[in-house]
């Protein structure tokens, strides 16, 4: 199989946005392509575009040929939508990289793009619903919040993890994005400052134990990324970013399928097993890292199935700020899903995307320094993990 590196990459700015869907789109292409001029529009051959709710509240179905058409392309090989709810855009990275690898494409680009802030805001709500299993939990009143708060309160249980832990994730999450200025939040920052443990753990109750600023931000937003073949990337880059491996892993669907305790994540574990296999590393070589906190409880969690700390030890982790600056490794440079926002099938390219300019050096102020390896994952429910891991490929 061929090589396959990131050549470009670029964001639009996250929030509530006056744009529609389309328009979120071509700002994330038009950051894109000016992140690396070499790149000739003619000569990408696949376009994968990653969405989840553009039939709900874009309001658009087929999306992928009119986002391809609007930003300039036409891909002459492949070109998809995928949806894999919070998974989407690392789902796109995937695919695109098989397809370059198998040698059937040379460069493709991934979009994902998500239009959430709608005029009825409750509709998120209902969307979160449909977002679980519609037969057996969506109909019942389950929603993401309440999901995560059961696990929380099973790790909470069993460890001993507390909610000032909790709260901990949050503060440093948004701490880093105060550094971002695409994130969601960035004004406010402007405005009141950083979010103290205090304004943290005195945030109104969402789902016990997970109050509002445990929470991912609901938000508008796109992020847009180009891979190419090694041999193709020699001609549009010298600071080139691998990808070295990767894994996938769903073992049911259903919350209610579960056969384990909440405070562990068998698919994560397996999925992160076989990511490093495929890499060739450890968990311990991994520099900086974008996981997937939709709620600060899973970061914590993750940490701990990413084979940063022993099961349990999460909360610990966090408290001893082994997951920043100065740690082990440096978790949600960025700001997260929390204090970025979360527009759900962009999640993951934006994620990959601040990979990207942490393993080349050009991450400014929320430069990791010397950065040679770095990770993104993302989950679609309890069973659903996907991870790409990333080698800077220049010294």
């Amino acid at each position: 199989m061929r090589k396959v590196v990131m050549v470009a990459g670029g964001v639009n700015k996250w929030g509530r946005r006056a744009a529609n869907f389309r328009q979120l789109a071509a700002e994330a292409a038009k950051a894109c392509f000016d992140s690396n001029p070499n790149i000739d529009h003619k000569e990408i051959d696949g376009f994968i575009l990653a969405t989840t709710y553009a039939e709900r509240t874009g309001v658009q179905v087929h999306p992928a040929p009119f986002i391809a058409q609007i930003i300039g392309l036409q891909p002459k090989k492949l070109y998809m939508r995928v949806e894999n709810q919070c998974g989407s855009g690392t789902t796109a990275i995937r695919t695109a990289w098989w397809a370059i690898a198998s040698g059937y494409v040379d460069m493709v680009m991934c979009l994902g793009v998500e239009k959430l802030m709608i005029p009825v805001h409750e509709e998120i709500f209902l969307n979160a619903a449909s977002a679980m299993d519609h037969d057996w939990e969506g109909c019942f009143g389950l929603t993401p919040p309440a999901a995560f708060a059961m696990a929380a309160q099973a790790h909470m249980r069993k460890f001993g993890t507390t909610e000032e832990q909790m709260a901990m994730v949050s503060v440093k999450n948004h701490r880093h994005a105060m550094k971002t200025p695409y994130a969601h939040h960035y004004e406010r920052y402007k405005k009141h400052g950083p979010v103290t443990l205090e304004t943290a753990l005195k945030s109104r109750m969402i789902a016990y134990p997970l109050k509002l600023f445990d929470c991912s931000t609901n938000t508008d937003g796109a992020a847009a990324c180009i891979l190419a073949s090694e041999e193709k990337a020699k001609e549009l880059t010298d600071k080139p970013v691998y990808l070295i491996g990767t894994s996938q892993v769903c073992l049911h669907g259903s919350w209610q399928k579960a056969t384990y305790e909440w405070w562990e994540w068998p698919a994560l574990r397996l999925a992160a097993r076989q990511a490093y296999e495929m890499a060739g590393i450890k968990p311990e070589d991994v520099d900086v890292a974008e996981i997937h906190d939709c709620f600060t409880i899973s970061e914590i969690i993750e940490y701990e199935e990413l084979g940063w700390c022993e099961k349990g030890q999460g909360g610990k982790f966090i408290e001893e700020g082994l997951s920043d600056y100065g740690g082990k490794v440096v978790v949600n440079p960025r700001g997260g899903l929390i204090a970025c926002g979360h527009p759900f099938a962009a999640t993951g390219i934006a994620q990959a995307y601040e990979i990207f300019l942490q393993l080349r050096g050009e991450a400014g102020e929320r430069q990791v320094k010397d950065a040679k390896i770095g990770l993104n994952h993302n989950l679609s429910g309890l069973g659903e993990h996907h991870i790409i891991i990333y080698k800077r490929g220049f010294d």
